[in-house]
């Protein structure tokens, strides 16, 4: 092993090593004083051991020990997708072909779990870290340590969740992260919060107030210059907009995602508010509770959380 890429206050180490035959590797080290280490490494092993995906990332080999537990898979020559998304000096080498290549990757990638796989399997972690990235910058989704399998013949109905709420997922949790991390990748920000250092509103709120107002596009990064398609644009940020609908059934499949993502003559269905925007009606919210951190804004009420 040559050297470490990340160091503690976290749960698991990254480290780059080197096999006999000269392979550049990445080695997943667990903490020792991880309570659910060993579970953890287990499932994400036997998980990953049965996935063959282009966008997921390919798992080599695996070290169970008492003292040491290691996961070994393919090395990701340029990191995690967050590296690049909130560095501002990073971020001007996502131009928007390459955000659009990696929006629609990590859609075909959740797509092959979700349907395509041999189990419906919910990732439950979908976000910008977990987005490793090759040298070509094609996106590769990691970190199946909480993912869970659902049976073939689970129905929907029977997953159902509203996310976030009551600790239960399904695929449209996935979904839901899904739609998250498009505006991330579109905007350049991360959901907790708005780079407007004014403005109390997070990515989800302020995508939905844009939209509304008829300014989406505003929501681009202004890091990737003028070389845009500004229907693209328009189009990730509807998609988006469609995967964070408050209601799971409401939001569409990962197969309907990609070909909202693919086509440009199909027709897109309008989105309803997201999730964690509560309309206010008659002075009360729909939700059942609100906290401190809220504001109104024309007539909707915003519950300042991070969807995660």
């Amino acid at each position: 092993m040559v050297h470490d890429n990340r160091h503690g206050g976290r749960k698991s180490d990254i480290i780059i090593g080197t096999l006999t035959e000269g392979e550049v590797v990445a080695v997943k080290r667990l903490s020792r004083v991880c309570e659910q280490g060993i579970e953890e490494l287990k499932n994400e092993v036997r998980l990953i051991a049965k996935l063959q995906h282009r966008n997921l990332v390919r798992v080599l080999g695996c070290c169970i020990e008492v003292e040491e537990k290691l996961l070994v898979y393919e090395f990701m020559e340029n990191k995690s997708l967050d590296v690049f998304l909130f560095e501002k000096e990073k971020s001007i080498k996502l131009n928007w072909k390459i955000r659009l290549e990696i929006i629609r990757g990590i859609a075909r990638g959740l797509l092959y779990l979700h349907q395509d796989s041999r189990f419906t399997i919910v990732h439950r972690d979908m976000k910008a870290s977990n987005i490793l990235l090759d040298k070509e910058m094609n996106p590769k989704i990691s970190d199946f340590g909480i993912a869970r399998i659902f049976g073939n013949d689970q129905t929907e109905a029977e997953t159902k969740i509203v996310y976030a709420m009551d600790g239960h997922f399904s695929t449209k949790s996935d979904v839901f992260s899904f739609g998250v991390l498009i505006l991330e990748i579109v905007s350049g920000k991360r959901n907790r919060g708005s780079s407007n250092t004014s403005s109390k509103l997070n990515l989800l709120a302020q995508a939905w107030t844009l939209w509304n107002e008829g300014n989406a596009s505003e929501l681009l990064d202004e890091s990737v210059g003028a070389q845009f398609s500004k229907n693209e644009v328009l189009r990730c940020i509807q998609v988006g907009l469609l995967c964070v609908q408050g209601q799971p059934k409401d939001r569409p499949s990962m197969s309907k995602v990609l070909i909202l993502l693919s086509s440009e003559t199909v027709r897109m269905p309008q989105p309803k508010h997201p999730g964690l925007i509560t309309r206010k009606i008659n002075n009360e919210t729909e939700s059942s509770s609100k906290g401190d951190d809220s504001m109104t804004v024309n007539g909707i009420t915003f519950s300042i959380l991070d969807g995660r």
